[in-house]
């Protein structure tokens, strides 16, 4: 008798671990990403094969984010951590090395994008105010963004090469919508009265102007956190007046009490111009995404350029 019951609890083991290795195996990757671009590209990416959380809580700002001792808990039980690189999350190299997770591979989106320097292409004057090593806002280049996805789809197909072919497949899927939003701006941006983005927030969107040949000032370009002087907004105040722009920009999640100030002193309509660092509650829940984001910012531009 004990040894039928020994026999039949082997074999209930064997048939329970027959059964977790089956569920395991179906067992979706374990995605965290830092800012909501990654987030967009990797959920595409990664289909119903992959559950992808934000880093970022929505609604928060970027640029004044301090992770938490509960997210290096949420990175132990991941598959992968994507990044845009070192100098938009300088935080990311150290979070990882808190983590001992064997399993976990991190992935540098940015990886072999050229930094552009700010001030420098842009001509807004403050080359003494730029992020270390230049301006990491390098999704804002749709041409970019295409090259993230690439590096993102290596390091899914890397990490469960048994439905790389879906990875693949939606991956070209959203780099063809990138093409798609890229022709859409070149074509809309074409013929516009004011070449001149006008921006009351820090400084983002280098890339996307130099792109498409717009001149970009913004009014303080090393962080959302930090403040122009007296003299600075004088000089921006005389700008808009010179060059004629129909709208100052503010940004996403940030107060937009300097971009109003700006537009106040000015008699210009104030626009959003998100350069999708994250996004609300509400957008998040409502399935918005990055090239939705990108394509509110071409209507928001053409008006305030006064494109035909």
């Amino acid at each position: 008798m004990k040894v039928l019951t020994a026999l039949i609890c082997c074999l209930l083991l064997a048939g329970c671990t027959s059964q977790g290795a089956t569920e395991g195996s179906s067992k979706k990757l374990q995605v965290i990403v830092t800012l909501f671009p990654l987030y967009d590209m990797a959920r595409a990416i990664g289909g119903e094969y992959a559950d992808v959380s934000l880093l970022l809580p929505p609604g928060a700002e970027a640029h004044s984010f301090e992770p938490r001792p509960g997210d290096i808990l949420r990175l132990h039980k991941a598959d992968l951590f994507i990044y845009t690189g070192p100098f938009m999350e300088p935080w990311a190299e150290s979070l990882l090395k808190g983590v001992d997770a064997k399993g976990l591979k991190a992935i540098n989106a940015g990886s072999g994008i050229p930094l552009l320097r700010q001030g420098k292409e842009q001509g807004d004057g403050h080359d003494d105010h730029h992020h270390e090593g230049g301006d990491p806002h390098i999704w804002l280049d749709f041409h970019n963004a295409q090259t993230m996805v690439t590096t993102i789809l290596a390091g899914f197909t890397a990490q469960e090469p048994a439905h790389a072919g879906a990875f693949r497949r939606n991956a070209a899927q959203y780099q063809a919508r990138l093409e798609e939003l890229d022709r859409s701006y070149r074509s809309a941006l074409a013929d516009c009265r004011s070449r001149t983005i006008i921006h009351g927030g820090h400084f983002a969107f280098g890339y996307l102007a130099k792109r498409y040949d717009l001149r970009y000032l913004s009014a303080f370009p090393a962080s959302g956190d930090s403040e122009p002087n007296a003299r600075q907004m004088a000089t921006m105040i005389e700008l808009i007046r010179s060059t004629g722009t129909g709208a100052v920009y503010y940004e996403e999640l940030v107060s937009p009490r300097l971009a109003d100030t700006l537009a106040r002193e000015t008699g210009s309509p104030l626009l959003l111009l998100s350069a999708g660092h994250n996004v609300s509650r509400d957008d998040l829940a409502r399935g918005v995404t990055f090239p939705d984001l990108m394509e509110r910012n071409l209507k928001n531009l053409r008006q305030g350029l006064r494109c035909r």
